[in-house]
């Protein structure tokens, strides 16, 4: 393992150049292993995870759900006011800031930055929750794509430029996670869902993020400083790539979602929608038969008082709730 792990930070260095000394020995940077297997062992959970899970009940989690989304948002928070300040004090120039020009200012953007990088890693609880509930449609190419990813670009940035021209989209990403995950940790609290009415905003305001940050890294390559241009190249292509994905899931959710519901409701059916539609064709499949002993019920052939109940629980569950769900059998 040594040798590989000195094999891999000499090919690096080699492809890379020398690694920022301000960070030597800080906390899972000097070696790569530790970020590839978290990745890697991500990423198997993620393919093992709902095989599972596939015979076994779904947890609730709420409780948890809400310490954790406060535990991130409160982060994300501290991340975005530290960023703000830390730039205000090095009289960061927003067309291109070099590495080693903000002095004292520098070294608080790197250790807030190491948070950012590690709050990365706290992030891959987002997915083992979908899978702990059974929400196998909220883990799409794009949720794993952009989880996956981040821990590890965020490595690399940590040990070659961890602070100057890094720091904006950093900065844009930990304010738009405190109004996600705020949303998130409110929602799972029944009492709180009907008064949450930014999800819709929040994929806009991710979308604008990602916007902006091409703009702000181009300035850095129109008008270049001491910051290597390659990052720059490759954090555009990234962005580019995020805002396809992205855009893709914001009109697969938003825009189609009504038409999804009114042919839903010809036959005859209620469907909450809110994600992928491609992936709403295998969960519909494989709770097929539950719907339809659930449809019986809310006909109310047999059992009349229960219609308003079940209607109302499906209406609760559709404007609070970021999955797609056939709730009608819980009556």
């Amino acid at each position: 393992m040594e040798h590989f792990d000195a094999s891999l930070s000499t090919y690096f260095q080699a492809l890379l150049g020398p690694r920022d000394p301000r960070v030597k020995g800080w906390f899972l940077l000097d070696s790569y292993i530790p970020t590839l297997l978290c990745s890697i062992l991500y990423l198997l959970i993620v393919w093992l995870g709902p095989k599972y899970m596939k015979n076994r009940p779904p947890f609730s989690c709420r409780g948890i759900l809400v310490v954790y989304n406060l535990g991130l948002t409160l982060l994300s928070l501290y991340m975005f006011c530290e960023l703000v300040t830390g730039v205000w004090e090095g009289q960061y120039n927003f067309f291109c800031q070099g590495t080693r020009s903000g002095g004292e200012a520098d070294m608080k953007i790197i250790r807030v930055l190491w948070w950012y990088y590690f709050s990365k890693l706290i992030e891959f609880m987002d997915t083992f929750f979908f899978i702990l509930r059974k929400n196998n449609h909220q883990v799409t190419v794009l949720h794993v794509y952009h989880h996956a990813s981040m821990l590890n670009i965020w490595w690399f940035v940590m040990n070659w430029v961890p602070c100057g021209h890094s720091y904006f989209g950093a900065t844009l990403n930990s304010f738009i996670h405190v109004l996600m995950y705020s949303y998130y940790g409110l929602s799972s609290v029944p009492s709180m869902r009907p008064y949450l009415w930014w999800k819709k905003y929040i994929t806009q305001g991710q979308l604008v993020q990602f916007v902006l940050t091409i703009i702000q890294t181009s300035c850095g390559v129109i008008w270049p400083c001491a910051f290597p241009l390659g990052w720059l190249y490759f954090q555009i292509g990234y962005m580019i790539s995020l805002i396809a994905l992205f855009t893709n899931f914001y009109i697969q959710t938003y825009n189609k979602k009504g038409a999804s519901r009114r042919r839903e409701h010809q036959n005859g059916s209620v469907t909450a929608v809110n994600g992928h539609t491609s992936s709403f064709s295998s969960l519909e499949n494989s709770v097929k038969p539950r719907k339809q002993r659930g449809a019986e019920g809310c006909r109310g052939d047999s059992i009349p008082s229960s219609e308003n109940k079940c209607s109302k629980r499906v209406e609760g569950w559709d404007s609070a709730t970021q999955h797609i769900s056939l709730n009608c059998w819980m009556c």
